[in-house]
């Protein structure tokens, strides 16, 4: 019998835990099944003073793909799809499409080509993009179509999205992504280290910060937390918060790495709604 991730966790088969555990066992349910289980969550940001026309702007969020070596390509495909149905107005990417082998971007692009978005796709770099090489990676997301943000911004309408080299291996410079910020713009910063906020929030232009990185630590205890968590992702792990007045969102991301793991931690697609505060 197949299980789902809900009845794995909340025990609705009328099983007990322990022959579950016998029979299927924590590391094949981590590695089979939610590491499978894209999940959308959706998430409404308040931003005061944001222009009527930027009401009910959405914005989806794809994050460390890490396509090989673990990473199905059922999931990009999965979260690709995903993310076409909601129309959004504009998709982020949020660094880590590679782990240890830059060629393999040359997998990920084609499974990201259908990925369409009123405003188009943007991109950000993440520190394993530059451990292997940051070249082969940017040109081939940027022929994709897909626009590349290192230390640069664009303004979509009223919007200002920002988004800078990864924090920690590369040299972010957020005065410069903001250099072409126009007055009362509402900012979004892509910036791939969630823990970097504590900084960023300092600029009081900048709205909302998303990043990744930390993959929600892919196997997280109730009561504890995750496990492992990277550096630069132990402040901010995953989920929502508010950072010194701005608002930060740590994606759990898509990918696995460095084992093919995720328990009580699936993989996401966020879709982010813009509301007046």
């Amino acid at each position: 019998m197949a299980l789902t991730r809900r009845q794995f966790i909340t025990g609705s088969l009328k099983i007990t835990a322990a022959p579950l555990l016998a029979s299927m066992g924590f590391y094949q349910y981590g590695q089979r099944i939610e590491a499978y289980d894209v999940t959308l969550e959706r998430v409404t940001i308040p931003i005061k003073g944001l222009p009527p026309s930027l009401h009910g702007f959405r914005i989806v969020q794809l994050s460390d793909m890490h396509i090989e070596p673990f990473t199905p390509a059922e999931v990009i495909t999965a979260a690709v799809t995903m993310t076409n149905q909601l129309q959004p107005d504009v998709i982020v990417l949020t660094g880590d499409y590679v782990t240890d082998k830059p060629q393999a971007i040359h997998t990920l692009t084609p499974l990201l080509a259908p990925l369409q978005a009123k405003h188009g796709v943007f991109a950000i770099f993440g520190n394993h993009d530059l451990w292997t090489n940051a070249t082969v990676v940017g040109e081939a997301l940027t022929q994709m179509g897909f626009q590349l943000l290192v230390n640069q911004g664009v303004a979509l309408g009223e919007l200002y999205l920002a988004g800078v080299d990864d924090c920690w291996s590369g040299r972010p410079n957020l005065a410069a992504a903001l250099a072409q910020h126009q007055a009362d713009m509402p900012v979004i910063l892509l910036a791939h280290e969630p823990d970097f906020a504590d900084a960023f929030c300092q600029d009081k232009r900048v709205n909302l910060q998303l990043s990744g990185h930390t993959h929600g630590g892919q196997v997280r205890i109730p009561g504890y937390g995750a496990v492992v968590l990277p550096r630069h992702g132990k402040k901010y792990q995953a989920g929502l918060y508010q950072v010194d007045g701005m608002w930060l969102y740590t994606n759990r991301g898509l990918g696995v790495m460095p084992i093919r793991q995720r328990i009580n931690c699936p993989p996401e697609v966020t879709e982010f709604t813009l509301v007046a505060a």
